[in-house]
């Protein structure tokens, strides 16, 4: 007799787990699904608990959401930097600090992190950290240019300075990224620091693709002319469409 009552209630227990378990997939898509998931089901939903959490006037309640998360999924830098968003919100501003560094050291694509470390590197005068910060803002491209062209003159307001030192040799160090350089660099760099990055990189040995190189300077010319003429003079002799 016991055993035909538990056996339904054992069903519809695990039926309700499975249910719940699903609801907390889903939330990953649909955040509205994740207060609905009990907080010990929480996977995919504590992410979203502990943002919506974060966006809201509880302090305290942020905080504790973002703990939670970062104990169970201890390793997604995004995780980290919700903690450090909780932390600053909670006045933990020294916490919050390393919590971000650590945040941004494990995922470079992290754009929070990542801007908010490379503010605190130009604060302690760090240019070359600064500098690796801002690549990779600049090689993500869901990173607004606005928030480039904000950033790029104090990383990168010394001629031949560390700034740009660390971009030269981060560019001459591999191709995978010289046409969005090019690209990129022009739009959002300021003509004089992109001229001496460019320059110095060809320098280096690094070679450009003509055709975007070329395309690049006569956007160039149009800002200032005589960073456009600095770059045209250094490309390489077999790019005579650059101007050189």
């Amino acid at each position: 007799m016991i055993g035909k009552v538990l056996w339904p209630a054992l069903l519809l227990a695990l039926a309700v787990v499975t249910g719940f378990l699903q609801i907390d997939r889903q939330a990953d898509l649909t955040p509205s699904l994740a207060p609905l998931v009990p907080q010990g089901l929480r996977n995919y939903a504590q992410p979203r608990i502990a943002a919506i959490a974060a966006d809201g006037s509880d302090s305290a309640l942020a905080l504790e959401e973002a703990k939670r998360l970062v104990q169970r999924r201890p390793v997604p830098a995004e995780h980290l930097t919700l903690l450090a968003v909780a932390q600053t919100k909670a006045g933990e501003l020294e916490q919050a600090g390393l919590t971000i560094q650590i945040a941004a050291q494990r995922g470079w694509r992290e754009p929070i992190a990542q801007e908010a470390v490379l503010r605190l590197a130009l604060d302690a005068g760090d240019k070359p950290e600064a500098a690796r910060r801002f690549a990779a803002l600049f090689l993500r491209d869901a990173t607004p240019n606005a928030l480039l062209e904000e950033l790029a003159p104090a990383v990168l307001d010394e001629a031949g300075g560390p700034g740009q030192g660390t971009l030269v040799d981060i560019i001459s160090g591999t191709d995978r990224w010289h046409d969005t350089f090019l690209r990129r660099g022009g739009q959002v760099m300021p003509p004089p620091a992109f001229a001496d990055i460019a320059v110095g990189s060809m320098a280096r040995g690094t070679r450009f693709d003509c055709a975007v190189l070329s395309q690049t300077l006569k956007g160039l010319r149009q800002k200032d002319e005589a960073s456009a003429a600095r770059v045209a003079a250094a490309a390489p002799k077999d790019c005579p469409q650059t101007g050189a």
